[in-house]
This record gives structure tokens, sequence and C-alpha cells, in this order.
């Protein structure tokens, strides 16, 4: 959505074509709050309306057995409106319906850019033996090598089906964009290697900040606004809130959740976690937490459905001090019940808060990230050429 507004602010007419149940969710958190600068469609992606999207291996495969049919005659119905097709390189099955209506066509991943790298070399990966047909990591012992296991980003997923379902897009992508000039929401600064090694086929354009719009807090979420917590977060120290999230599509189990909520109890600090609908396995989402928790962390801690950059206004975000994704970053390791204990999340948090050069590097990249985006910068410009290459120009 936020490179809907930057094409917006070029000149563009946008369409932001969205799956049934997304687009409602959208639509009902943009009520009265909205933009109608942007057109708003949808098409179906085969599951009900009361079907959990949180099956990610069955959604994936419905999607792409479902939607291009709707796609396809939404294109032909309207082909006279579209001068080009912008998508998700995680919908590869797309591009193929734009193109073969002579579409001009451009692929957005919004994700780092090394990840992109990582999908241009799985033919590789598969050749050297590293991983196999399916995605699954070879033993480093047939390798002769001692080293812990590859654990590349379609294998976080505990379900077999959604493993194998993300790897097979992850594929699909390597294969549909291997000659294509693809834009990403990181910054030259960020990634620089990456740039320079895949240039120019991989192009920063971000990141994409939807805080620099007075509309962000209401325009791309699925959730509506929570003006309690940005109520709790205004009276809340600069730079002194811990902020918690996992994503979209991570769910633990009742035990992690429960070591989770005590570490973070335990660290004596301000925190804000958000805790999605289905977020833990097996329970109903107000019986997950350990009993008397909300009340003990009452006004040091708070909980909300939806992630940061959603919901919060600019002001609200200088109160925050540091952002945790999980144990890819702060480097945790499991039991041998596979579960990271309450010990391990403090002792790793005071860590991460109290390194002064993680401090120092993450204000320069901001300042960076900042640059970049603003006229002059590097994705200010590649924007601008990437707009210039859409009109034919």
């Amino acid at each position: 959505m936020e490179l809907s507004f930057r094409l917006l602010d070029r000149g563009f007419k946008v369409t932001f074509l969205n799956t049934d149940y997304n687009h409602e969710r959208v639509v009902s958190a943009m009520k009265g709050k909205g933009s109608n600068q942007i057109r708003m469609a949808s098409i179906p992606d085969g599951f009900g309306p009361e079907e959990s999207r949180s099956d990610l291996g069955r959604l994936t495969e419905s999607i792409a057995a479902v939607m291009p049919k709707p796609l396809e005659n939404l294109i032909m119905e309207e082909k006279n409106k579209f001068t080009c097709f912008i998508a998700d390189t995680n919908m590869p099955w797309a591009f193929a319906i734009a193109k073969k209506m002579a579409i001009r066509t451009a692929a957005f991943f919004p994700s780092a850019a090394g990840l992109l790298a990582l999908f241009f070399n799985i033919p590789k990966l598969i050749e050297n033996g590293i991983i196999d047909e399916n995605g699954g990591d070879v033993s480093t012992e047939s390798r002769g090598e001692s080293s812990e296991l590859l654990a590349p980003s379609w294998n976080c997923f505990h379900d077999e089906l959604a493993r194998k379902a993300v790897f097979q897009t992850c594929f699909k992508t390597a294969e549909e964009f291997a000659e294509e000039i693809v834009i990403c929401n990181s910054f030259e600064e960020l990634e620089k290697p990456i740039f320079e090694l895949y240039s120019p086929r991989i192009k920063p354009i971000g990141p994409l900040l939807a805080t620099l719009r007075s509309e962000a807090a209401s325009i791309c979420s699925f959730w509506s606004q929570e003006r309690a917590c940005i109520t709790w977060l205004d009276n809340q120290l600069p730079k002194s809130v811990i902020y918690v999230a996992f994503g979209s599509f991570t769910v633990i189990n009742h035990k992690q959740f429960h070591e989770l909520a005590l570490g973070l109890e335990l660290t004596g600090r301000p925190f804000l976690w958000v805790v999605r609908p289905g977020f833990t396995e097996g329970t109903v989402d107000e019986d997950a937490y350990p009993l008397n928790f909300k009340e003990r962390v009452l006004g040091r801690g708070h909980m909300c459905l939806s992630s940061l950059g959603l919901i919060l206004e600019t002001n609200s975000l200088t109160r925050i001090t540091s952002v945790t994704f999980g144990r890819l970053v702060l480097g945790l390791v499991p039991d041998e019940n596979g579960v990271i204990r309450r010990e391990q999340i403090i002792a790793k948090v005071e860590e991460l808060l109290g390194d002064e050069d993680i401090k120092s590097r993450s204000l320069a990249l901001k300042g960076m990230a900042h640059k970049s985006v603003k006229e002059g910068g590097s994705s200010f410009e590649n924007l601008n050429s990437f707009v210039d290459a859409m009109r034919g120009d």
C-alpha cells in the first residue's frame, strides 16, 4: 500500500487488488478515515469467510489454484484502464497473466534484499547439495562439515505442508524473476554488498515509511487503530519501551508463550507486545497468558493486536527503545524441549539494550534510511527511474 501512495504522488492512478478476505478487513479499518485516491478491488482466495488463514500451506496452494482465473477476468474486463501491473514476488503466477495480455509488468519484494538473493540462489543450493528439491536441509555430515544446518526462511514453519508450499513459491520466484528487475523495500546503505552483486536486477526504493504520511495510522492496517495503545505509549519515557512482534504467521505453543510473557515481566522494563489473534496453539487468546500476568504488569506492559508501524503516530515512536523479532535477532537457543526459557530472554534483552555500539549503529542507519527516501536520496532516485520505466519514458 505504501508503494501505491508513492505512485500516486508521481501521477499514477492506482487500483489496489487484494483477496476478498483482506479487502474486507482493510476497508473496515479504513472506514471514515482513509483516502479515496486509491481504488480498492478484490478477488477470492478459495477459502470461505470463516476459514482460518493461519494454515499457510493450504492458503498458499489455494491462492495459486483459485486466484489466476478471477485475476485474468478482471484484467480482461478493464484492460484499457491498465498500463502497468506491479505485484508481490510471492505471486509469481500473476505475472504470466499480465504478460500474456501485453501489460508492462514489475515485481515488488517487500522484505530484505538478502532474502531475495537467497531465493535467486535456490537452484545453486540444490545443485551443490546444500538443500534438497523440497527445500530441506541436507545433513552436513554427508558433506564432511561440522557447522550447523542451514536454516532458510521456509524452514521456520513447523507444518510440513506450509514448508513445502512456501519453498515452492520461493523457487518459482527465483525462476520467474531470474532476468527481471525487482524493486525492494530496502535501502542501499543497509545491504550494499547485495545491491552491488545483483545490480541492476535488484533496486532498493525503501524504506517505504508509513509514518511520513498523516494518513499512515489508518490507511494500511488490517486492524482499527488502538487509541489505548497510543495513549499508553505516549505516557512512557522516550526510548524506554521494549517492542515485541513476531510477524503475521508465527504461531507458538502454550509453554513458549508463557516463557516469553514471564521473561518480559521479569525484565522490569516497560514493553509493548503485539499478540495478534491466533498467536498461540490450541488456546483461546485470553486464556493463553500466565495466571494473573496481566494484573502484575498492569501499567508497565501493554498488549495490542496490531503491528507498530501500522497503528502508531510519529510522536509515539520516540518512546521505543528496541524492536525484537525473535531468536534470529537475539541469538536465543531453545532447550532440549525446543523452548526458549525466560532466563535467556531476560539476559538477551539486557545484552541488547546495554550495547552502546548497537545503539549508535542503529541511529546511524536510521539517519541513512531517512536520507535515502528524501529528494536526491538513492531510494528516491531509484523510484523515479522505475516510474519512468513503467511509463515507457
